[in-house]
C-alpha cells in the first residue's frame, strides 16, 4: 500500500472512531436527560418543569441540551414513555403469548393481569415512570392522551383489548371501551400510589398481594352488569 492510501485509510479510521465515540457520548447524554427529566415531571408535573431545569439537572451546561437532543417537550414525553413503555412491552408480550397459546382458555382476569404486572416491574429505586405516567394520564385528560400524543400504547395491549371483546361479547363494544380506558388508568394511578407510599414507608401491603387484589376488582368491573337504559347499551342492541 502506498503511504498516501496508508495515510487515507488512517484519517478515516480516525474518524470513525471519532464517530462512534461522539455516538456513545450522545446516547449517554440522552440518558442522563431522560433521566432527570422522568423525576422532575413526576414530581412537579409535566407542564411546569422547564426545559434548561431539565438540562441543568442532567448535568448538562448547555441550555439547550434537551432541545438539541429531543427538540421539544412533547418528544421528550414521548421518549420516556417509549422508553420505559418498551420495558412493560417486553415482558406483556411473553404474558399474551402464553394466554394465546397456552392451550387453556385465557379468563377476564389473566386478560387484566396481562396489563398490570408488567407495569410493576417499575416499582422499584430510581424508577420514576409509574407516577410521571400517572401525572400525564391526569393532564391530558386520560390514558387515550398516549395515543393522541402518537405514542403507540404496544402491540400486546392492542391484542388483550382485542381478546377481552371476544371474552365479553354481551358488553357493547362502546361500554367495554369505556371499561378498558378504567381499568388502565385505575392500574397506573394505583400502583403509582403504592410506590408513593412504599417511598413514604407508609408500610402497604406487599407489592403481589395489591396486585392480586387489583386484577381481581379491575376484572369484575369489566364484566359488571350494564346500567338499564344506558344508550350504548340500546344502541348495540
Amino acid at each position: 500500500m502506498s503511504q498516501s492510501a496508508s495515510e487515507g485509510a488512517a484519517r478515516r479510521s480516525t474518524r470513525r472512531v471519532s464517530v462512534e465515540r461522539g455516538n456513545v457520548r450522545g446516547e449517554a447524554t440522552r440518558q442522563l436527560i431522560l433521566s432527570a427529566a422522568e423525576r422532575l415531571f413526576a414530581e412537579h408535573g409535566i407542564s411546569a418543569v422547564p426545559l434548561r431545569d431539565i438540562g441543568a439537572e442532567a448535568g448538562q451546561r448547555n441550555h439547550a441540551a434537551v432541545q438539541y437532543h429531543f427538540g421539544d417537550r412533547e418528544a421528550l414525553v414521548t421518549a420516556i414513555m417509549e422508553s420505559r413503555g418498551s420495558e412493560s412491552e417486553l415482558e406483556r408480550a411473553d404474558l399474551v403469548a402464553g394466554l394465546m397459546l397456552g392451550g387453556v382458555a385465557p379468563t377476564v382476569a389473566d386478560v387484566v393481569s396481562a396489563f398490570v404486572r408488567p407495569l410493576a416491574i417499575h416499582i422499584r429505586p430510581d424508577n420514576h415512570y409509574l407516577a410521571f405516567l400517572s401525572l400525564f394520564i391526569t393532564e391530558e385528560g386520560g390514558y387515550e392522551g398516549l395515543t393522541n400524543q402518537g405514542v403507540h400504547t404496544g402491540a400486546s395491549v392492542i391484542t388483550l383489548r382485542a381478546l377481552l371483546a371476544r371474552l365479553v361479547p354481551d358488553v357493547p363494544a362502546a361500554v367495554l371501551d369505556e371499561r378498558w380506558w378504567v381499568t388502565l388508568t385505575s392500574a397506573v394511578h394505583t400502583l403509582a400510589r403504592y410506590q408513593a407510599a412504599q417511598l413514604k414507608r407508609a408500610q402497604p401491603v406487599k407489592i403481589d398481594v395489591l396486585i392480586d387484589d387489583l386484577v381481581v376488582y379491575l376484572a369484575a368491573g369489566l364484566v359488571a352488569p350494564t346500567v338499564p337504559g344506558d344508550p350504548r347499551v340500546v344502541a348495540a342492541d
